[in-house]
């Protein structure tokens, strides 16, 4: 077959995938010659392409040219579940028969890989997590490698740890790489990678297989229209958002920095007449599923969605996208506007920066590469271990966060220095060097990539044009739409009564304190007697907490006072009367007690602080003036027993974490005969908490000497 009768196959395959057979439909030029390179060439390829070019497209179309020339199924490696549910459908359109293996379908997992072995099925999407399971490494992937007709890799720039979303599971494509029979084409697609990740993608494509083809277009998008309303505070951006989202085309996405701010916004909403849905790390696979059907069918205005939603969501007439806080990255956030204007002709895209902003990109900034004597901690207890270990029981050998710990062992995994095996990881024994000048050229890439996102705000030029500058698009030129181009087309005007609104909506206090039941894995190696569950007369119970950091409401209150470096002094009186507030509402909401009722049922026997070395006139001016307003006894506080520093360990995992606290409190003998005198509920006072850690052994000890129910009441949690 010559060129041009594969080309008028190619386009009728496209027809069809787009629903319109027979309608002329043709790929576009570069289309077809990356087109052209997988099926005639077969060759390894990197697609960089703005959103909505059409990536798919191109690898639909040649799976469909591949399968019917005999080769095998198509491979393709996704990390956006949203997505690969849209990409079924789509795929079905062109008689293409496509599953999907991801943590949401387990159940499904073993008929689908009978449907593979089979020749059934066309298109395989995998999530990037599933090359990291053993099972899936050592059962399926062998038997997928060689069977399989085209490998794509979507969003490669996840390959790449100089990128802005480094997923160290795609490192393990290596493997999958080199284990492809000969001459089985590959394509990895991105639309966000710079010069340096794109080099990066490029030469792990081209490992054992010569040179990657790469092809790489403008990233203008004609459609959009941008623009940064500068607003003062947390609740004129929730008015502007109340008063102004029916101005806006269609149905969109509002983004959000934290899943507290996400909740917040949609409450707030929903409470002025709109029909949005919250879209989180934290909503269920169901609630997701209805959320995402909700939006494409128009049936709500908004989705209002934390990076969860992210790369994810096919929807071509998403009429706007606005960004409710700054991501820390430009090149993330020319991703997520990418979502809007793919199938119309204009979208409107807005930033709505706040102050709090840096704040949270600090808090989400724990993800660089730990030091190099971490590292070597870690591989000392695998060697030492002689037997797998589990994170868990990881845990209490290096001062990590399971998150941090993970990730540093999938970057070791793939490095050769672990393995990850059943039962947990082992060592390799290889020699293993700290690439610390890659480590550290990283970690100032990060912080530039804030500093674009600051200058992105400020800038008097082009905002389409700093976006394609910051993604080394050699075209970049002014977009003549944005704000800066052709003059400031959105208002930033509210109303008194929608900011007075909002604002209520922001200063209402409280959220619940779930306790820690589990002892941490581990301890009996730490010298810590404890292990599986806090006996239930040893737990602390369910409390408040009068806010999150995370919060755009209470967290901006909160967190000029709790920050590492904040002077401490007395409790300011709104803090202290919202922290009231939140104790009335508990008890009315437990059916019992009232503050500032003696004789009230249930009511708690006293009130006890936890000793504080950063903030001690905080904590005790809290919880003296909350005894004070509630008309309860003011017991003290625990005595602090430990060295200096111990108890202000913070943001290591809870085995680590645990061990800090191990005997830095005691219940003093004044504290214990109250306690016995006067048996009953007992509000424990803090001002701050991360791991839930300090909370629970404070606790334990209170109900060992004698204490009831500890219910524990602080100023703020982490998120």
């Amino acid at each position: 077959m010559d060129n041009l009768e594969l080309r008028t196959e190619a386009d009728a395959i496209l027809a069809e995938l787009i629903g319109a057979p027979g309608s002329g439909a043709r790929l576009r030029e570069d289309q077809w010659q990356a087109v052209a390179a997988l099926v005639e060439e077969r060759r390894r390829a990197l697609v960089v392409q703005r959103t909505g070019w059409g990536k798919s497209a191109v690898y639909f179309v040649a799976t469909a040219l591949l399968r019917r020339r005999g080769s095998g199924p198509t491979v393709i490696i996704s990390p956006l579940l949203a997505l690969m549910r849209n990409q079924v459908e789509a795929a079905a359109r062109a008689g293409i028969q496509a599953r999907t293996i991801n943590s949401a379908n387990p159940e499904e997992w073993d008929a689908i890989y009978g449907e593979v072995e089979r020749g059934e099925t066309d298109v395989l999407l995998v999530s990037p997590e599933r090359l990291n399971s053993v099972d899936f490494r050592e059962q399926v992937l062998p038997k997928l490698a060689a069977t399989t007709g085209l490998l794509v890799v979507d969003e490669a720039h996840c390959i790449s740890d100089w990128g802005h979303d480094f997923r160290p599971d795609y490192r393990r494509l290596r493997a999958m790489l080199a284990e492809l029979a000969p001459g089985v084409p590959v394509l990895a697609t991105t639309a966000t990678a710079n010069a340096r990740v794109t080099a990066d993608v490029a030469e792990q494509l081209g490992t054992g297989a010569g040179e990657a083809l790469v092809l790489r277009g403008p990233l203008d998008r004609e459609s959009l229209r941008l623009g940064v309303v500068e607003l003062p505070d947390a609740a004129h951006r929730l008015a502007w958002l109340a008063e102004h989202l029916d101005e806006l085309p269609g149905s969109g996405i509002i983004y959000t920095l934290t899943v507290a701010a996400a909740e917040e916004a949609a409450a707030f909403l929903r409470q002025r007449g709109f029909a949005v849905a919250s879209y989180t790390g934290k909503t269920e696979n169901a609630d997701r599923l209805q959320a995402e059907d909700d939006l494409q069918a128009n049936r709500v205005k908004a989705l209002v969605a934390t990076s969860a939603l992210g790369m994810g969501f096919d929807k071509p007439d998403l009429g706007f996208v606005i960004h409710l806080g700054s991501p820390s990255s430009p090149i993330a956030y020319y991703q997520q506007v990418g979502r809007a204007g793919r199938g119309v002709e204009h979208a409107e895209v807005l930033l709505l920066p706040g102050k709090e902003d840096e704040a949270i990109w600090r808090y989400f900034a724990d993800t660089a590469f730990p030091p190099e004597a971490q590292v070597r901690q870690t591989l000392s207890a695998l060697a030492d271990a002689g037997r797998p270990l589990s994170v868990p029981t990881l845990e209490a050998a290096v001062e990590l966060r399971r998150t941090r710990l993970e990730t540093m062992l999938k970057v070791l995994d793939v490095d050769g220095a672990v393995k990850r095996v059943k039962g947990g990881w082992s060592s390799t024994g290889r020699e293993w060097t700290y690439d610390s000048e890659r480590y550290a050229w990283v970690a100032r890439q990060r912080a530039a990539e804030q500093q674009a996102m600051r200058d992105y705000v400020s800038t008097s030029g082009c905002r389409m044009e700093f976006l394609r500058r910051q993604l080394d698009d050699e075209g970049a030129a002014p977009c003549g739409r944005c704000d800066n181009c052709a003059g400031a087309w959105a208002d930033s005007s509210v109303s008194a009564e929608t900011l007075t609104g909002a604002a209520k909506e922001l200063e209402r206090p409280g959220v619940e304190v779930e306790p820690r039941r589990m002892w941490p894995t581990g301890m009996a190696a730490l010298g810590i007697n404890v292990k599986g569950r806090i006996p239930a007369g040893e737990q602390c119970s369910t409390g408040r907490a009068l806010g999150r950091l995370s919060d755009i409401g209470w967290g901006n209150r909160l967190r000029p006072l709790l920050t590492e470096n904040a002077p401490d002094g007395p409790v300011p009186e709104d803090v202290l009367h919202a922290a009231v507030a939140v104790l009335a509402d508990w008890a009315r909401s437990a059916g019992g007690w009232a503050p500032g009722v003696p004789d009230a049922s249930d009511r708690p026997v006293g009130v006890v602080a936890v000793p504080s070395l950063a903030r001690p006139q905080l904590v005790g001016s809290l919880a003296e003036g909350i005894a004070r307003i509630g008309r309860l006894p003011y017991l003290g506080t625990l005595t602090y027993t430990g060295p200096d520093g111990a108890h202000a360990a913070r943001r290591s995992n809870s085995a680590q974490r645990l061990r800090a606290l191990s005997g830095t409190f005691a219940v003093s003998e004044e504290l214990a005969a109250a306690l016995v005198q006067s048996p009953g509920p007992v509000l424990l006072v803090d001002d701050y908490s991360d791991s839930g850690w300090t909370l629970a052994v404070a606790a334990r000890l209170i109900r060992q000497a004698g204490g009831g129910q500890v219910l524990p009441l602080i100023l703020a949690t982490a998120g």
